[in-house]
């Protein structure tokens, strides 16, 4: 997933250890916080897939404009929060909209879903989703190069059962992902959105969704949305 960057914990402005995991009422801020403040400079050089068949697998983190993968802290608070909403995911279509390292993708799909699309247009991180789905085996996903907004404007309505959104936090990208993505979330699916600053609820509702998990870790705000 991609564009995001922290700081290291212990660095000035860098995030807290803990992650912090809010009511949804509690997540709206100013909307003049800052996405591009240079607090998001910095990407492991490694992430690792949590959980599944293939927990503990390495996925490099290849230096590429706006990348930042989800943390491992982040993506465990992520994946307990969908596997109380879908304790079995064995028939579970996801879509991961900026693919980047594919640890979100990836994950879900060693979690057992049914089938994952991971959509990435940088040429470079898509031949590295290629090489990983080799390595894994992994047939139940499809990767796909191309522009996220544009494949998301010709998929199926109501055609993902969790959709990933992770654009560059100094992108734009988020408020039209948010629009396509419920579009193509199932009546009872879930978004999943990550940013540099916390969504507000009646933004969401507008959008017809509404926030049903909101945390945060460091200068790192995630959500999980469904239909309203």
């Amino acid at each position: 997933m991609r564009g995001k960057r922290e700081g290291k914990p212990g660095e000035p402005g860098g995030p807290r250890r803990e992650t912090r995991v809010t009511r949804p009422g509690e997540s709206s801020v100013s909307k003049e916080a800052s996405r591009t403040d240079g607090r998001f400079a910095r990407a492991p050089a490694s992430v690792r897939i949590i959980g599944g068949q293939w927990k503990r697998t390495p996925l490099a983190v290849v230096d590429a404009p706006g990348l930042r993968p989800s943390s491992d802290r982040v993506r465990e608070t992520v994946f307990n929060w969908l596997a109380h909403f879908i304790p079995d995911p064995s028939s579970v279509s996801g879509l991961d909209l900026f693919a980047g390292t594919g640890v979100l993708g990836f994950e879900l799909a060693s979690r057992g879903a049914a089938r994952v699309t991971l959509v990435e247009r940088n040429a470079t991180l898509e031949a590295q989703l290629q090489r990983l789905k080799r390595k894994l085996g992994a047939d139940k996903v499809t990767i796909v190069r191309g522009d996220a907004l544009a494949f998301a404007r010709g998929a199926p309505e109501q055609s993902f059962d969790v959709v990933f959104l992770d654009p560059p936090f100094d992108s734009d990208l988020l408020e039209p992902a948010l629009q396509a993505a419920a579009r193509l979330v199932s009546t009872d699916g879930l978004i999943y959105a990550e940013s540099g600053v916390p969504l507000e609820e009646q933004a969401a509702l507008a959008r017809g969704l509404r926030i049903v998990r909101a945390g945060r870790a460091g200068h790192v705000h995630f959500h999980l949305l469904q239909r309203a």
